[in-house]
Formats: C-alpha cells, sequence, structure tokens
C-alpha cells in the first residue's frame, strides 16, 4: 500500500505542471518572454530559433492536454520551416494572451465547448424543432456572460429571427442546420464548415459564397490540405487578386485553412476570424470563406 500511494503521488508530480494553473502561467508566460526577447532587434538568429525549439521540446509531454493541445501545435506548425515570421509571432502572442485570460481559460472555453455540444445534440437526428430552439434560447440567456463573446450573438440573432412567427419553414430549417453545422465538432472534434444549404449564413463561413478575384484582397489563416502560402499567393494574384498578411478593412475574403487543428477549444477560430468578425459587426462587407469553397471557386474562374 505504501508503494502504491508512493507510485501515485509520483504520477501527481508527474502531472504537477499540468493541473497547476500557476505552473501553466509561468510557462505561458516564459513563452511570451521567449518571443518578445529573440524578436527585440527585429531579427532572429538559428540559436535563438533554437531556444524557442528547446522550449517547445520541454512541454512535449502535455501535448495532450488542454490548453496545451491548441499551443503547442501553433508553435511547433511555426517553426517547422525554422523561420518564424511576423504573422506566427503574433498567432502565438494571440493565443497565449487568450490561454492566460482567466475568462477564456476558465469560463468563456467551458462554455463554448458547452455551446458547440447542444449545437450538435440538436442537430443530430437532422432536424431542429421549435421546443429544441427553444431550449438553446434559454441557454443562451442563462450564459449572457458569454454575450461578447462571438458567435454567442449571432446564434442569440438566429434564433430571434427565426421564431419571430414561432415556427420554423424550410428555408430557417436550412439556414439552421448550415449555422450549426458550422460549429460542431463531429466524432473526431473537428468542425464542419462545409454544410447542406443554399444562400448565405450569419456564421463564420458563408455558404456557396461568390468569390471573385480581379482587384479584391484576399488573406489566408490556419493550414491548408493543397497549398503553400507562397502557392496561395501565386494563384491569387495570377487569377487578378492581391493577398496581404493582415485583416483591414481593405481585406474582401478571409479564406480559412480546412486542415485545422483537431483539439482547438475554438477549432478554426483565431486570431484572423475575430479581426474579420469584428469588421463584419461594424458594417465591412469581409466574407469568411472555407478553403473548399476558395478550391471550387479557383476552378469555376479558371474554366477548369
Amino acid at each position: 500500500m505504501i508503494w502504491g500511494a508512493r507510485k501515485m503521488d509520483e504520477e501527481h508530480e508527474r502531472y504537477r505542471k499540468f493541473c497547476s494553473r500557476a505552473n501553466l502561467d509561468k510557462t505561458i508566460n516564459s513563452l511570451l518572454g521567449i518571443i518578445h526577447g529573440i524578436t527585440a532587434d527585429s531579427r532572429i538568429l538559428d540559436s535563438e530559433l533554437v531556444f524557442l525549439q528547446e522550449w517547445l521540446a520541454e512541454q512535449a509531454e502535455f501535448v495532450s492536454y488542454h490548453p496545451y493541445t491548441e499551443l503547442l501545435p501553433v508553435v511547433e506548425a511555426a517553426l517547422s520551416d525554422h523561420v518564424l515570421s511576423g504573422d506566427e509571432q503574433a498567432d502565438i502572442l494571440w493565443l497565449c494572451n487568450k490561454i492566460l485570460s482567466s475568462n477564456y481559460y476558465d469560463r468563456v472555453t467551458a462554455s463554448m465547448q458547452h455551446l458547440q455540444g447542444l449545437m450538435g445534440g440538436i442537430i443530430s437526428d437532422g432536424n431542429v424543432n421549435e421546443e429544441e430552439l427553444a431550449g438553446l434560447d434559454a441557454w443562451l440567456i442563462k450564459h449572457d456572460e458569454l454575450r461578447t463573446c462571438w458567435p454567442y450573438d449571432e446564434v442569440a440573432a438566429l434564433i430571434t429571427g427565426v421564431m419571430k412567427d414561432k415556427k420554423i419553414d424550410e428555408n430557417e430549417q436550412r439556414e439552421l442546420k448550415a449555422f450549426f453545422g458550422q460549429f460542431t465538432a463531429i466524432a473526431d472534434s473537428r468542425v464542419v464548415i462545409d454544410p447542406p444549404g443554399l444562400g448565405s449564413v450569419r456564421g463564420i463561413c458563408a455558404v456557396c459564397p461568390e468569390v471573385l478575384f480581379p482587384k479584391r484582397m484576399f488573406c489566408f489563416t490556419g493550414s491548408s490540405y493543397k497549398y503553400t502560402r507562397k502557392q496561395f499567393t501565386e494563384l491569387v494574384v495570377k487569377l487578378g487578386g492581391k493577398v496581404t498578411n493582415t485583416v483591414s478593412q481593405k481585406l474582401s475574403y478571409l479564406i480559412i485553412g480546412a486542415d485545422g487543428n483537431p483539439c482547438w477549444a475554438y477549432a478554426c477560430y483565431g486570431r484572423k476570424v475575430e479581426a474579420a468578425v469584428e469588421l463584419r459587426k461594424r458594417g465591412y462587407p469581409v466574407m469568411l470563406v472555407h478553403e473548399n469553397d476558395f478550391h471550387d471557386a479557383v476552378a469555376d474562374f479558371s474554366g477548369v
């Protein structure tokens, strides 16, 4: 019994770094310090990247645990080409600050995952009815502390619009399925961003969007299963468009990569998506487009 208790203590000690919020904060703050330190002179040397890789190696045993599941793959992907671009730096810093926020880590993350599961349960039978929407609406009211967190407002607005006449017609049924599908983790925890339906939807990605290239400004976020960033840029330019790494009022399309991290609590939600959604709320016509729809638009525009 003494041996068993000692072994249990050893196991607890092994994962103390993961379980302790103080140690998690220390880990994240160390990463923030490293990023700021190696970029302070606007030059990143190979030896500085090695130092960052050593930090990554120290956290490797926790890669299966939240929130390391979100952070470590981002750092690993950024270092895969032995270059830390300004865009990659910004993504890492954004995610670190989100994780350090008690709102994100404790309350918002749990509630957002609950909301995803709730919407998944509602459409698991392939249909959305009035009672289910009433139950979802009651949950949203109970969790109104999320009111400043997207997509809370859009879910609430959709329910209000659909239930004005207290019934769900055929078009509204399609819209609800399309919207819920965009935020629902199915089986492997990936988010479905290519739901059935027609028209546009007030969610992360437009459904069947019209994508034009000449003189339009494009930005890409996430990971692509088909293109490198260089290939993406060359393709857009060839078709008459322009590419930027920044989400601004001049942006026409934010293309969201299909090869997302299945462990993210916010799925393909990220820094650029957050910025694009804020622009949309302010009235700017930025369209969020899933990578699969982008490929279809390229094929249509090229006549392939």
